[in-house]
């Protein structure tokens, strides 16, 4: 699953996040919802962050959105949806077909799940993980529309798939996490997003937040 991201600064991670502090979407979001919109630092579930989207004309474009879907009957936002279902989901299978978008970031963060011989599972080590073939983490999700106060603005939520051998260690699900190059077709309302989702890249970094030096798993 996937509950936090990073972003650090950067040439590229900049674009995105002054093209979409730039809209008046983001002024009204800011002054009507009360809501940060975060451009660096650990993104957490209910911030504000730049998401890339298809516009009314299907060119890429950036927004700011708001992490997590509410839905009706489910207690808080609902940060994560799971690749294999969505389609079958009531909640995402509308967004599934015509409603993809993609969440830059720099890497995205996973506490480490141990199961106890009791059967209880605690909460382990923080890891930053990131593709090691891309220099930004290119999280893909759906997105929508809801209304608050009077205004409109877009949600999203990031898909889930099962994990690598590698981070099956550490978690039971991760992000699927797309090349630079899927990124128009993703987004593009008439593509086949199962076609596109099997590009989704499988080889990480993985970093202990508490030390700087990367983990690779025997």
């Amino acid at each position: 699953m996937c509950t936090r991201f990073f972003i650090e600064p950067s040439e590229e991670m900049n674009q995105y996040t002054e093209a979409a502090g730039s809209t008046a979407l983001l002024r009204r979001m800011t002054d009507r919802l009360r809501r940060e919109f975060r451009t660096s630092g650990e993104i957490r579930p209910t911030d504000i962050a730049a998401v890339i989207a298809p516009s009314a004309s299907a060119e890429k474009a950036v927004y700011p959105m708001i992490w997590g879907y509410h839905i009706p009957g489910v207690k808080g936002p609902v940060v994560n949806a799971r690749i294999e279902s969505a389609k079958e989901k009531i909640s995402f299978a509308r967004d599934w077909i015509r409603h993809r978008c993609i969440i830059p970031a720099s890497c995205y963060f996973e506490w480490e799940h141990i199961r106890t011989s009791g059967g209880r599972v605690q909460t382990g080590g923080k890891y930053a993980i990131r593709p090691e073939a891309s220099d930004l983490t290119y999280l893909a999700g759906l997105y929508h529309m809801e209304e608050t106060s009077g205004l409109t603005y877009p949600v999203f939520t990031v898909l889930t798939r099962e994990p690598t051998p590698e981070l099956a260690r550490i978690h039971n699900r991760m992000p699927v996490i797309l090349p630079r190059e899927a990124i128009g077709d993703w987004i593009c309302p008439d593509s086949d997003p199962e076609k596109i989702a099997a590009e989704m890249l499988d080889d990480m970094m993985i970093t202990p937040v508490s030390r700087h030096a990367p983990v690779r798993p025997d």
